[in-house]
């Protein structure tokens, strides 16, 4: 198999040649940080905090698998899967090694790296997320996000589908999910570029907790909760501390489950501390 390139599309950039490629937005320079957003969205929900990082790092936030302009394969959506592209992204750019950070499913798939790849990886931020999060709880949020998959007639009508589900959301966030998580049809209705298939059976895949996984990251960990999380239990959010007494835990108390979106100024601040304290 020939080497995995890299080309431009739509704006972005994406992996060529492998077996599943992956679409992504490159700012910056310095030591790499690698973004993974969350459940049903796409690599715009980090803009902020990769503008802000520009001047000191180089900032490379992913559309995950099934999700944007990136591959939508049949199957595929493990843990270790998601991991993997992020090496594919890596290995295409020539990075050695990087912070990566994660949001919710993002979150989970950077400890995953962490933990499978301690030689490519200076530490972890996950926001949001733990593998101790409530059966009950997936089972909400595998109804919300096949809620999602509707048709729209207008760019407006689904920014206020976006509010209306994501009510702490700031509009220029809702705005960039709307300018990067849809596509517009033949017939003039907009859909989700997040695929219904793959959404189900990454949802699934949440019921794997990678607990020991998540145990076992070698590397500097920052845990960041929203005090309000509908995902992220005051349960799931002490059993995650029992699990890693060592790592920085930080609660955002003015957000709720999107604190990337929410708060992106404490993602800043996180990401800073780990960039001073690790490369």
């Amino acid at each position: 198999m020939p080497p995995v390139s890299v080309e431009e599309l739509d704006g972005l950039e994406r992996t060529r040649g492998a077996m599943v490629d992956i679409a992504f937005r490159v700012r910056g320079d310095g030591p790499a940080i690698v973004l993974l957003h969350g459940t049903s969205a796409n690599h715009a929900v980090w803009e902020p905090v990769a503008e802000a990082l520009a001047g000191s790092a180089t900032v490379i936030c992913l559309d995950q698998r099934g999700h944007g302009r990136s591959d939508k394969p049949a199957s595929g959506y493990t843990g270790k899967d998601f991991a993997g592209d992020v090496i594919t992204v890596l290995d295409a750019l020539g990075i050695d090694r990087a912070i990566v950070g994660g949001h919710s499913l993002g979150a989970r798939n950077a400890w995953l790296v962490g933990a499978a790849h301690p030689e490519r990886t200076r530490a972890v931020l996950a926001v949001d997320y733990t593998p101790y999060v409530e059966t009950a709880v997936i089972d909400e949020l595998a109804s919300r996000v096949a809620a999602g998959d509707r048709a729209f007639s207008t760019v407006g009508e689904i920014e206020q589908y976006l509010q209306e589900r994501y009510p702490r959301m700031p509009a220029d966030a809702v705005a960039r999910r709307a300018r990067w998580g849809y596509r517009r049809l033949d017939d003039g209705s907009w859909r989700p570029l997040a695929d219904p298939a793959a959404m189900a059976q990454l949802i699934e895949g949440l019921r794997t907790p990678w607990a020991e996984e998540f145990a076992a990251v070698a590397v500097p960990m920052t845990d960041l909760r929203g005090a309000d999380s509908r995902i992220v239990s005051e349960a799931a959010w002490n059993a995650a501390i029992a699990a890693r007494p060592q790592d920085r835990w930080v609660v955002d108390p003015g957000s709720d489950h999107y604190v990337p979106e929410e708060n992106p100024g404490l993602i800043i601040t996180e990401l800073e501390h780990l960039l001073a304290t690790t490369v």
